[in-house]
């Protein structure tokens, strides 16, 4: 982790799921981080339950607020940028698609203008989604050169996040060798996650009020990787891009292996049996906005190109989700349990 030591590095969306492990991370690793982001959606979070705040600047602003941004990016002059604020549930994005398109698009338009105007920025990482292509159905992973697509606000913000970084890289960032790339991720897993509307905190409420677990889309079949899984490679990719910016610009997969990508059905039986106190779930047979019944990554080119691959198996990668729940029941010290998976994870990924 010492490529990581004394860098100053800029994170929106810290206050997330996917941003509070980050900060902490990049902590761990001596990185000098400065965070901007609105508060934490939920009244139960992990950057408030882990006192992410303590040992990093945090700034609440709107990323839709570009002179605030600017004025930021100024004040604390990063070298690498990773752009993570989001909204970023489908459904949610059916209720508002306005607030969907304006934070996801414009917010990334911001986001980059902004980075684009301080000279010290040398990397940027823009966070898009696994939902950025153009579902078909296919049986095959997707590719990063398949086209961009959304059949839902949020997919389609995705999407278009993707175009904006493509256009913001020819247009702009290569003319002044800054390294541009984006990423997308399977659907992430982790212990702190308590969103509303995702699989693993739904059934992990459910678990402590033992209540069954009402399932809506049970033979959907996803990507899922531990959230760890997904920023190493974000973080990889970074260290690339830092000694050669321009040969590694562009859009990158980091999912899990084939055998990772299981039905929703598949994942609320292992946690439950992993949880063992009598959980159990019932599918929820209301009529539900439309999600793709299947998407898979291909991510051949970050193996190839990267020497990226996935470290967790995901029977592993759910023991270490019950594992941080149950620390978290039992009243432990969460900043420190979430330390440990991620130093292990380290450990794990430098066997």
């Amino acid at each position: 982790m010492s490529f990581w030591y004394g860098k100053r590095v800029f994170i929106t969306g810290h206050t997330g799921f996917k941003g509070s492990w980050l900060s902490l991370w990049l902590r761990l690793a001596g990185a000098e981080v400065i965070g901007y982001s609105l508060p934490p959606v939920d009244e139960l979070n992990l950057f408030e339950v882990a006192h992410i705040a303590d040992c990093m600047t945090s700034i609440i602003g709107d990323i839709r607020d570009m002179g605030n941004l600017e004025n930021v990016i100024r004040t604390y002059k990063p070298e690498i940028v990773i752009h993570m604020a989001a909204q970023a549930l489908v459904r949610p994005s059916y209720e508002d698609p306005v607030g969907t398109f304006s934070t996801n698009v414009m917010g990334t338009v911001a986001l980059l203008e902004a980075a684009r105007k301080e000279k010290t920025v040398r990397v940027v990482i823009n966070v898009t989604s696994d939902k950025c292509y153009e579902n078909k159905d296919y049986k095959r992973g997707y590719r990063e050169d398949d086209p961009m697509g959304g059949h839902d606000p949020y997919s389609c913000s995705k999407g278009c996040a993707e175009l904006v970084t493509d256009a913001y890289r020819r247009s702009f960032y290569e003319k002044h060798d800054i390294g541009l790339s984006s990423v997308r991720a399977g659907n992430v897993i982790g212990g702190g996650d308590w969103s509303q509307d995702r699989l693993v905190p739904d059934i992990m409420k459910s678990i402590v009020q033992k209540k069954s677990v009402a399932i809506r889309n049970p033979h959907a079949v996803r990507p899922w990787q531990h959230v760890l899984e997904a920023l190493g490679g974000y973080l990889l990719l970074t260290e690339k891009m830092w000694d050669s910016g321009q040969k590694f610009a562009e859009g990158w997969n980091f999912g899990p292996n084939d055998e990772s990508a299981k039905p929703v059905s598949w994942i609320v039986d292992h946690l439950c049996r992993k949880y063992d106190e009598g959980a159990n779930w019932k599918s929820d047979n209301r009529k539900h906005p439309y999600e793709a019944d299947f998407l898979k990554l291909d991510c051949r080119k970050a193996k190839a190109y990267l020497d990226w691959t996935p470290k967790l198996a995901l029977d592993e990668a759910l023991n270490w989700v019950v594992e941080w729940y149950r620390a978290y029941q039992e009243g432990q010290d969460m900043k420190t349990v979430t330390e440990e998976q991620i130093l292990r994870y380290k450990n794990w990924s430098n066997d």
